[in-house]
């Protein structure tokens, strides 16, 4: 038994958000200490609460310098999360710090602790910094209290992994292995640009693939700059940005719109997002990008209305016209343009692979990220909530179009307001994966899994329980428990694509992995019903 263990906790850079998580994160530390002290250990906060920002968090790199010159390095260390972090702030003291590290998220949606601890998990992983996780929904659970005591005693948590299996343990159709091999080689020889509108989103440090890793595959980066972004913006002539708007009117997409710019979604905001979404599409051609990524966080989160509803247009077929400003040629026309949210470069690799191996496969290539933000049991079934504030496309929404709503995102976050494309996830058979680096190597996971419609007062009550402006994909992950997916997972984000059935699915994946395993990477299969044998 360790003398005393440290508890540190990472959070926002955005202060209003540090104020309004804070009480969550203070009741997830005292229930985590509580049980810490129920086995017979001393915690000691490794920063205090500081009065005058009203919250305790770790909230600048800087700041977390200080913190971790004055742990200990061989003490034993826990890092809480009960809300969304930026895992910059302290993953320099982790690349030298010589104890033992537990990560802990409480399992809630409400702000969320989960994805921040996920993108700790990932950052932590490719940086190579050995570390244990666990989380709970009150720290009482045998789960949780079984994987602490390992902690305290070993320094390590033991995890079921039997749900992961080597591509190489499968056969894969001559069909997998001709598009597969036949896409790595067409990457290698013709290449292809990731749009890069500045890298290290909210220090995802696990989101940036280093060039070294990436450009073996054929894919290349285009560094862009998210201030080129708004120049372009300024550019963009009102009529065109309300040409977009009328569009969407038009396909019964609804804007629940208002007076008060500093609550409400407003015409401007929604106008100022239309031209976000055709500078985009501009400065994708002209640079001649297969997918891109924008940050919208430092700078551009200061100056404009948020990126979600140019997002989530990028990566739909069906797509309001972009023309040319020179010529007025129709930009991508009858295509989507893959877009990353938040320049999660893995997220970009595996959305441009999934355009093409979908497309070739005749199936529509719709592809999105999703946080893992939350899930609970419902009818004797585990039903994640994957949600996200951009980049999920109309065309998988109940209704496209018009079952889509957008609404103001919240204060906290996006001060400058603007909307998302709300909806909820249609049923159907899913592909999910996720790029990651490990061990200096760029791996790939790969299942299946179905999304699910829910009673509307279900809808809501999830909704309610989350982030209710954001869309929300139902999900049932096949052969992977929630715990399982939770400790292999390497990331907040989880990218998905639907297939036309169960087989199409089936397919779909297999010729996904036939890619990625062309390319380079080390490939595994999680979970079952993938068709695979």
């Amino acid at each position: 038994m360790p003398e005393l263990i440290y508890l540190a906790a990472s959070g926002d850079l955005r202060l209003s958000a540090n104020q309004t998580c804070w009480a969550a994160q203070e009741a997830t530390e005292k229930a985590v200490t509580d049980a810490l002290e129920r086995e017979g250990a001393q915690v000691r906060r490794a920063h205090p609460y500081n009065p005058a920002a009203k919250h305790g968090f770790i909230d600048s790199q800087k700041y977390g310098m200080q913190v971790f010159r004055d742990i200990p390095p061989d003490a034993p260390l826990i890092v809480v999360e009960a809300v969304w972090q930026y895992s910059h702030h302290l993953l320099h003291g982790l690349y030298t710090h010589r104890g033992p590290v537990l990560t802990v998220a409480n399992w809630s949606g409400q702000w969320p602790g989960l994805v921040g601890m996920l993108n700790l998990n990932g950052c932590l992983t490719k940086a190579g910094i050995r570390y244990s996780t666990l989380w709970s929904v009150d720290f009482t659970d045998a789960m949780f209290l079984k994987g602490l005591r390992e902690w305290l005693s070993a320094g390590t948590v033991t995890h079921d992994f039997s749900h992961v299996h080597p591509l190489a343990d499968f056969k894969l159709s001559d069909e997998a292995k001709s598009i597969g091999e036949g896409l790595a080689a067409s990457l290698r020889r013709d290449k292809a640009i990731l749009g890069i509108f500045d890298e290290g989103c909210m220090g995802m440090f696990n989101a940036i693939i280093p060039d070294e890793l990436l450009h073996p595959t054929g894919v290349f980066k285009e560094r862009l700059s998210q201030s080129a972004l708004y120049a372009a913006m300024l550019a963009v002539s009102d009529a065109e940005a309300r040409e977009v708007r009328r569009w969407l009117d038009s396909r019964g997409m609804v804007f629940k719109t208002g007076p008060n710019p500093a609550a409400d979604l407003t015409d401007e905001q929604i106008l100022e997002q239309c031209k976000m979404y055709i500078s985009a599409v501009r400065i994708a051609d002209n640079f001649g990008c297969a997918a891109i990524g924008i940050q919208y966080q430092q700078g551009l989160k200061d100056l404009v209305p948020a990126s979600d509803l140019a997002e989530g247009l990028l990566n739909n077929v069906d797509r309001p016209p972009v023309r040319a400003a020179e010529n007025g040629h129709n930009l991508y026309e009858g295509e989507a343009l893959p877009h990353f949210n938040e320049v999660d470069e893995c997220a970009g690799l595996d959305a441009l692979v999934t355009n093409r191996v979908w497309k070739q496969l005749g199936f529509s290539p719709e592809t999105t990220l999703h946080d893992i933000r939350y899930g609970e049991e419902y009818n004797g079934e585990f039903v994640w909530i994957f949600e996200i504030s951009g980049a999920v496309p109309p065309e998988h929404l109940i209704g496209g179009y018009a079952g889509a709503v957008s609404e103001r995102q919240p204060a906290m976050y996006f001060g400058k307001g603007g909307g998302t494309i709300k909806g909820i996830s249609k049923p159907g058979e899913v592909v999910w994966s996720r790029v990651f680096v490990d061990n200096g190597k760029l791996k790939a996971d790969l299942g299946r899994a179905k999304a699910i419609e829910l009673p509307p007062a279900e809808n809501e009550r999830r909704w309610n329980a989350t982030t209710p402006q954001w869309p929300m994909m139902h999900a049932v992950t096949y052969g992977i428990s929630r715990d399982q997916l939770m400790a292999r997972h390497k990331a907040n984000h989880i990218q998905v694509a639907y297939g036309p059935d169960a087989e199409g699915a089936n397919r779909a994946l297999a010729a996904k992995a036939a890619a990625f395993q062309a390319m380079g990477l080390e490939v595994s299969v999680c979970g079952d019903r993938h068709g695979l044998s």
